[in-house]
């Protein structure tokens, strides 16, 4: 489905903090953060984040490379990485926030977190492998201290790879869409479905940041647009065992993060850790720094 690959933007990264600055110091980029970080091993971004790019389909989370977790120098890297602001990416052109076509942040109802079925004068459930999403949204200027009240609005594509509002079939319906607000400890939660891979792009889940509910259902100061990339081996696990995802196994073996359009740059600050399989389904866990 070449028509649904999403345009891209440039992504940056914001002031960090942590035992290690004398290192870091000066540096403009995320690609020279990254640079100089993956220097002490791969490890570094699963124990700073909660995320990394690799995991098992039997729940068993391990690091980027199967090495061991982080110690020492790494864990010190880590936190520098814990409060680096997550990187700004396109939206897409799907995002039903009123910016491009339809409006899902107006609908009754959209604060939701199980956003599997439409609302309001829609009636359709997303069907697929289970998947929840759990988001720490943290306050990088402050370190990383829980943005209490900030709204995430999160939507992604169905099983078959269509955005609802705006794909044939599913331009009728509204699923897979929603806002949360984050508790006092900056966690917030959605009960989703796992997305499909889709042709041109890797696995991925969009999200915004607002400051509040208000903001958020208002489409107004907005603190980030973002992405989710879900590792490759739950993709396929998923992919391989539900037929719902069938045309998702072709388009994943033409894909890889290096050639996907938002992710070629690096992914370790947008890669959950993940636990669960693709028979009860999976859960995504992420720290988000603004």
């Amino acid at each position: 489905m070449s028509d649904l690959t999403d345009p891209t933007t440039d992504s940056t990264a914001g002031p960090t903090t942590g035992p290690i600055v004398g290192a870091i110091a000066g540096l403009r980029s995320r690609r020279e953060l990254l640079a100089i970080l993956g220097g002490l091993g791969a490890t570094v971004v699963i124990a700073g984040c909660g995320g990394g790019s690799g995991s098992s389909a039997s729940g068993t989370t391990t690091t980027t490379n199967g090495t061991k977790p982080a110690t020492s120098t790494t864990a010190a890297a880590a936190t520098v990485l814990s409060c680096a602001p997550i990187p700004e990416e396109t939206g897409g052109p799907y995002p039903g926030d009123g910016s491009n076509g339809p409006n899902a942040l107006a609908l009754a109802g959209i604060v939701r977190s199980d956003i599997r079925q439409s609302i309001g004068n829609a009636s359709g459930t997303a069907t697929g492998v289970p998947l929840t999403v759990k988001l720490t949204v943290v306050d990088t200027t402050k370190g990383c201290a829980p943005m209490s009240g900030a709204a995430v609005y999160l939507w992604h594509c169905d099983a078959e790879g269509r955005y609802s509002m705006y794909s044939q079939g599913a331009a009728n319906e509204n699923y897979l869409r929603g806002v949360q607000p984050a508790a006092s400890d900056g966690t917030l939660t959605f009960t989703t479905i796992f997305p499909a891979a889709y042709s041109g792009r890797w696995p991925h889940i969009h999200f915004q940041i607002y400051p509040s509910v208000a903001a958020a259902t208002s489409a107004t100061g907005k603190l980030r647009t973002t992405q989710l990339a879900l590792p490759a081996d739950a993709d396929n696990a998923v992919y391989g065992a539900n037929s719902e995802y069938r045309a998702s196994i072709a388009n994943m073996a033409r894909t890889s993060l290096s050639s996907d359009m938002v992710f070629s740059d690096g992914v370790g600050l947008q890669t959950p850790t993940m636990s669960g399989n693709a028979t009860s389904g999976y859960t995504a866990t992420l720290l988000v720094g603004i």
